[in-house]
């Protein structure tokens, strides 16, 4: 374990080693690593060459390992005493277009000041995840440079494909999986929950899809001459989509709630001292009123509740002007977000049961999925977590926070169900980082304290 003299060390040489650090990240941040467009496949295998060198000189084990799409970088430090940490984070970067709407080129990185007076830098992947990714691999140089060796074992998988999918990265972990074995994961990838307080999600959603069709009349029918007497599969539709939800919000399936457990007090009560204005939140977006479970505040409904969702419905005609039909077919996706407990099987059964219960007759309806996921959720007294949190609150001045996520991140899932690992999912973005939009930024305190935040990290861990 190292002591906390050793870790002052490093974290001096970071602060000394700032602007070779900066120099560093701007030579990866050149590199054009686009995934989604084959134009770029030579920039993203320079890419993931450029990384494995690094790690390479670092005195890990890394090189570029060929997939179907892009390579997947793996590198393995030596062997340590204590536990084992795989570290992820993605090299790939997502196009720039609207080109046009860029202040700079996104692939010359630039040190700028923000309209507050901040330090920013400007580029295509400066957020998302280079300069997050970075921020690991940095953490780990300042450790050899200061004490000679890292103060627990590293292995790190470093993917290419993250923006356009990630389809070949969960058959690579398989192929993998006793190579890739370590205690826990974590992922560079996510935002701090505000300028000064750190973070660590340990709630993602789970996801399943389901897309019906409704088929009455074999053919779309005049309603002049066969209104009221046939059958008209958008009215079919529209009640069953009415019935998903109960007055007070709540989701009808039959057992939907039956594995959702509550959130700790402990939790709740962390969750209202955030701060987080529910009002604003929805006020942002030109909404007011909650449409979830009464009683529940946003920040549950959104991290801690699962939800039904129609993402789109389409039947008859839509087009200009006025067609008066009944449509012999109906459609609708809807999806359901899980949380920790619930089974996408037994959530996808029990959507087609009642789906098909409140069927009419001269009716049928056809099923076609759309992936499904359960919800992860890192165990609150696990002995990773508490570290972590310990370290960042000691880099920040300020206690880190559990935070969860609406939303779903794949690779989390594939860590869990493939490699049978918890992970850590620490970032230093901000919201207002714009990726995926023109101007992509890091804030220079994300890159610089996320670097120090990543020292604390592995010697409390190693610990």
């Amino acid at each position: 374990m190292p002591n906390s003299a050793q870790t002052a060390a490093v974290l001096a040489q970071v602060d000394a080693g700032l602007e070779q650090s900066l120099a560093r990240l701007f030579d990866l941040l050149r590199i054009k690593s686009i995934s989604t467009d084959p134009a770029y496949a030579q920039e993203c295998q320079r890419a993931a060459d450029w990384i494995a060198a690094e790690l390479n000189a670092l005195g890990f084990e890394a090189s570029a390992r060929p997939t179907p799409g892009h390579p997947v970088v793996v590198a393995h430090g030596p062997d340590q005493a204590g536990p084992h940490v795989l570290f992820y984070a993605h090299y790939d970067v997502q196009p720039v277009d609207p080109l046009q709407l860029w202040h700079t080129d996104p692939f010359d990185p630039q040190l700028k000041d923000d309209d507050k007076g901040r330090k920013i830098i400007v580029a295509r992947g400066a957020s998302d995840d280079k300069g997050q990714m970075l921020t690991f691999i940095e953490a780990c140089r300042a450790w050899k440079a200061a004490t000679g060796s890292l103060p627990l074992k590293v292995s790190l998988v470093l993917e290419g494909e993250e923006e356009s999918g990630g389809k070949n990265l969960p058959p690579f972990l398989r192929e993998h999986a006793e190579e890739l074995k370590a205690d826990i994961a974590l992922v560079c990838d996510t935002d701090m929950w505000d300028r000064q307080t750190p973070s660590i999600n340990t709630m993602l959603r789970g996801l399943v899809a389901d897309e019906i069709e409704i088929t009455a009349a074999n053919k779309d029918l005049h309603s002049g001459m066969f209104g009221n007497a046939a059958r008209n599969p958008n009215q079919v539709l529209a009640e069953i989509i009415a019935s998903l939800r109960a007055p007070d919000g709540s989701v009808t399936l039959a057992g939907f709630y039956d594995d959702v457990a509550e959130i700790s007090p402990e939790l709740k009560a962390q969750w209202a001292g955030l701060g987080f204005d529910d009002k604003q939140f929805l006020g942002d977006v030109g909404l007011s009123v909650p449409a979830g479970e009464q009683g529940r505040s946003v920040l549950e409904m959104l991290w801690a509740r699962p939800t039904c969702e129609i993402n789109g419905m389409s039947g008859g005609y839509t087009g200009d002007g006025f067609k008066t039909v009944i449509p012999a077919k109906a459609s609708a996706k809807i999806s359901f977000r899980l949380v920790s407990g619930q089974d996408p099987a037994k959530i996808r059964a029990a959507f087609r049961a009642h789906v098909e219960a409140r069927l009419p007759s001269d009716c049928t309806v056809s099923f076609t999925p759309h992936g499904g996921s359960p919800a992860i959720t890192v165990p609150a007294d696990g002995p990773f977590l508490a570290k972590a949190l310990e370290a960042l609150s000691s880099e920040w001045n300020k206690p880190a926070v559990i935070t969860g996520a609406g939303g779903s991140i794949p690779v989390v899932g594939d860590f869990k169900s493939i490699l049978g690992l918890d992970t850590l999912l620490i970032g230093f973005a901000q919201v207002d980082d714009q990726i995926h939009s023109p101007n992509e930024k890091y804030d220079l305190e994300s890159y610089h304290r996320g670097i120090r935040s990543w020292v604390r990290v592995l010697a409390a861990l190693a610990g």
